[in-house]
Formats: structure tokens, sequence, C-alpha cells
């Protein structure tokens, strides 16, 4: 893929594109271990070798990384008041970054984050019936039928109907949640409905995607689309 220099870097988290044309123009950029000053130079992707300040850059068009969220990190791109699981991730991994879909601030677990808008809008559509699985620590006691209540769909307080979802009751107060949307608070809220109270919450799974065992939070590693899809 043929990319003008400035934009490869600017792509790839070194600034700004006055910025990086800044870093081109003092002769701190090598392309195959020869200076560089122009910023419009064309390179190659897949062929070239860039270097700034002799660290090499690497380019991807569409970046997928699985991060296992911690406890206090927001689901989003900026905030004023919490830190958010983009602060977890290098800078050099380049501008456009987001979260595909949301945790709650107190919900762990397993978070994508890419760049790719299209593969998130269809993981995240209802039609497309991507799965989420929780793993899900609560208090007091669920009602003798809540396997037949999570399949059937709960009414959340009159304000919408859930889609059919599944529990697996594995031991008192512990317990696994599938389910295939997304809306506030709604594992938390479906619990609470059927007699208990959420007290740790942890996606372990979502679409293909399963949450490592070997994973510390707050650390990610990169993945492919065929991961994914």
């Amino acid at each position: 893929m043929q990319i003008r220099l400035d934009k490869l870097l600017a792509h790839t988290g070194y600034g700004s594109r006055k910025d990086v044309k800044t870093l081109i123009r003092k002769g701190y950029v090598t392309i195959n271990d020869v200076v560089v000053k122009n910023d419009d130079t064309k390179v190659d992707t897949e062929l070239d070798e860039i270097t700034v300040f002799d660290e090499n850059v690497h380019y991807e068009e569409f970046v997928y990384l699985l991060i296992n969220k911690p406890k206090g990190y927001l689901s989003a791109t900026f905030d004023t008041k919490y830190p958010t699981v983009l602060d977890l991730i290098p800078i050099s991994y380049g501008n456009g970054l987001f979260p595909v879909g949301r945790l709650d601030i107190d919900t762990t677990g397993l978070q994508l984050i890419t760049n790719d808008g299209k593969l998130a809008h269809e993981m995240l559509n209802p039609k497309s019936h991507v799965s989420k699985k929780y793993d899900v620590i609560y208090s007091g006691s669920l009602i003798p039928n809540v396997k037949e209540k999570f399949k059937e769909g709960i009414d959340i307080n009159g304000e919408y109907v859930t889609k059919p979802g599944n529990i697996e009751l594995l031991e008192p107060g512990h317990a696994i949640v599938t389910i295939e949307e997304g809306k506030f608070h709604q594992v938390k809220r479906m619990i609470k409905h059927c007699g208990g109270e959420v007290t740790e919450l942890k996606r372990i799974s979502f679409g293909k995607l399963e949450l490592p065992n070997d994973l510390e939070e707050g650390k990610y590693i990169e993945i492919k689309l065929a991961d994914i899809v």
C-alpha cells in the first residue's frame, strides 16, 4: 500500500500532521536507512522500513487489540474525570482507536479496541446476534425459575424487555450469563429482577473472542481480524 510519509506517521501516533512534518524536515526520519526530508514522500507500507529517532515504525491500516479492562477505567475515548481504556494503550498505535461497546466503570474483562468502524458497527448491530458472556458474582438468592425467566426475556421496570438470554448457575452466588445485547447495566438489572445483587462482573467472551486466562488486568494483546469474524 502506497501512502504519504507524513500521513503514515500521524496515523501511527507521532503527532499531528504539522508535528510529523517538523520531524521529517529536521532529519529524524529514515526510509530504508536513508534520511528523508520531504514530508510528501510516498512509502510502501509492506516493503519500506521506516524509523523515527532510530525506532522502527509499524503501520497497520486497522488495529485490533484485546484488553483485560480493570475497574476504574471507562470504556470511552476521553473523559475529564476518569481514566479510559485508551490510557492503557501506547500512543504508537496511532489515532482513531476506540472501544467497541461499553463496560461499566466497575466491570472488568474483555474489551475490544480498534479503529475499524465497519467491524464495530457489525459487532454491535442487534441483527448480528453477537453474544457476550459474563462471569457474575452476586449476593442474595435468585428465584427458582431464573433460567426460564432469562430464556423468556425479562421486563426491566417497564422500560424494555430483554432478548432471550441464558444463565448457568455454577454455585450459590456464582453464575455465567450470556446475552446478545448491551443495554445500560443490563446484566446487573436482570440479576436484580430475579432476586440477586451483582457484586462482581467480568466479561469473558465477545463473539468469537475469549478472554485469555493469563492476560492480567490492564494488559492487552494484538489480535487479527480473523480472530474476530
